[in-house]
């Protein structure tokens, strides 16, 4: 049975918790033996919290004996370690916060532990988020739990491993650039970015402020409609988040798709896919077709620009936001004889190379003589990417992206254009890595939602599809990736971990 419980859906788990046919303390220590079992091959954690863990699930056990439950009391749940926690460290994959406790906890993991939530620890990440496939972790890497000799993907790898492989059922990372749905892609599940805004990022550890938001990582869609409902919404404590209603998502999900425009951008199967990827994403498209879906043929130009562009502006932001860890306020402090030899050996053996290299690179960008020449131009560049999109579902007068007058209702395309490489593989070639990314940026420039949703296997690896909508229509992209998975099985396959040992 406990082997079971570790492959649950929330609505599954929530209805055995109700019914008291399993108690949280049940559900937690079956989690809690699978983090056991897989762990040593699978490294998804930084840091393991059980005793945490066991305490939450005697308090959402009381709490579900006095009739109090709310949808995530008692489920069990991994934290990408950018997400700041009171009661656990927050490492950000850095030496820099080795020993870092925060004194407050994230918004959304405020919102979700008021809920019953059980953290069962942080999740490994690139180091600030920064990477593609958990390998810039300052710990350890992340292994796919699909093939343990390639990566989950990055820089969400860490709680996107964990769902796959059945160690939480549900987790949260947080994506600047693609990190939460290209490791969905290469693990196999969902994951979604939400308009940005539209949940706080009070207590995200800031990579660029511009780009990055918190998102979900399940193993279907009507989960990560759970979650997202869980921690979206408005936040005094965050300026940028947006004071939009929150619905209902999960009761969007109604299958039915007929008579959706769905826009295909020609730009997005251009840009080198595998040809698995391609024939699994072509295949996906016309099961939308077959479910009463239009498609039509598409164009953003500007896409192909997303790449330069997003690494000019997240590596300023970046710069700017990485300039509080001197050694002084908190973190990693190697005291030197004077207050610059401390700042500059703090930051030298804190940071790892990706972090130094973006920093270089963004002060670079944000420099005098330089700041109009790159900056501010990848900014303009921004815009009309941003435009395109809007063009694209209707939303401006000239609607040049060929989507007709009327407009699309989303946008379907692969979310990355390899399945899963192999650990070390791109490893000494920077944009080789950054090219992993170069189908997910787009949408983060543009601000607008999209989710992931596993589509096929290629060489036996998973493949996933990327569905677009304008901003703050998650309701819709949730919708069509649920009517999708209901004509398929692939969120329900599992990886082939050895799971005789997660048992009682």
């Amino acid at each position: 049975m406990a082997e079971d419980l570790t492959y649950l859906s929330i609505d599954e788990a929530r209805g055995l918790l109700d019914r008291r046919e399993i108690s949280s303390v049940e559900l937690t220590e079956a989690h809690l033996r699978r983090i056991e079992a897989v762990e040593g091959r699978v490294k998804a954690f930084i840091t393991r919290t059980p005793e945490l863990a066991r305490e939450q699930a005697r308090l959402a056990d009381d709490r579900i004996k006095a009739g109090e439950a709310a949808t995530f009391t008692g489920i069990p749940v991994a934290l990408k370690d950018v997400l700041c926690t009171r009661d656990a460290p927050t490492t950000a994959g850095s030496q820099i916060l080795r020993d870092f406790l925060p004194p407050y906890d994230a918004t959304a993991v405020a919102r979700l532990r008021a809920q019953g939530a059980i953290f069962v620890g942080k999740a490994n990440t690139d180091e600030f988020a920064m990477g593609s496939s958990t390998e810039n972790s300052s710990f350890f890497t992340t292994h796919n739990p699909w093939d343990l000799e390639r990566v989950p993907g990055g820089s969400s790898g860490g709680s996107i491993a964990a769902v796959a492989a059945g160690e939480a059922i549900v987790g949260l990372g947080s994506e600047t650039g693609g990190s939460v749905r290209q490791p969905a892609g290469f693990c196999g599940i969902v994951g979604l970015k939400a308009t940005y805004g539209r949940i706080s990022r009070y207590g995200l550890i800031a990579f660029a402020s511009s780009l990055d938001q918190i998102g979900p990582a399940t193993r279907s869609v009507a989960d990560c409609a759970h979650l997202l409902g869980a921690v979206a919404g408005a936040d005094p404590r965050d300026s940028t988040s947006a004071p939009a209603e929150v619905p209902d998502y999960r009761a969007a999900l109604t299958g039915e798709i007929r008579g959706l425009r769905i826009g295909v951008p020609r730009e997005y199967f251009e840009m080198g896919l595998q040809p698995g990827v391609e024939s699994a994403t072509r295949e996906a498209l016309r099961v939308l077709e077959r479910l009463g879906a239009e498609l039509v043929e598409i164009s953003l130009p500007s896409s192909g620009l997303a790449l330069p562009v997003y690494y000019i502006i997240a590596p300023a932001e970046a710069s700017a936001n990485l300039a509080r860890y001197d050694g002084v306020k908190y973190g990693l402090a190697s005291e030197q004889d004077s207050l610059l030899a401390t700042y500059l050996e703090s930051r030298r053996a804190g940071f790892g190379p990706e972090v130094k290299r973006r920093i270089m690179l963004g002060t670079y960008a944000l420099s005098s003589g330089y700041y109009d020449a790159y900056y501010v131009k990848a900014q303009q560049v921004r815009t009309l990417i941003k435009d395109e999109f809007d063009r694209a579902f209707g939303l401006a007068a000239d609607n040049g992206a060929g989507a007709g007058t009327a407009g699309v209702d989303v946008i379907v395309a692969p979310t990355s254009p390899t399945t899963a490489f192999k650990i070390g593989e791109r490893s000494d070639d920077p944009l080789a890595m950054y090219l992993a990314d170069v189908l997910t940026i787009p949408a983060n420039l543009a601000g607008i939602p999209s989710v992931a949703i596993p589509c096929g296997f290629a060489d036996d690896l998973p493949v996933s599809l990327q569905i677009m909508g304008p901003a703050f229509a998650e309701e819709r992209i949730l919708r069509v990736a649920e009517a999708y998975e209901r004509q398929t099985t692939w969120t329900q396959r599992r990886p082939p971990l050895d799971v005789a040992s997660a048992g009682a």
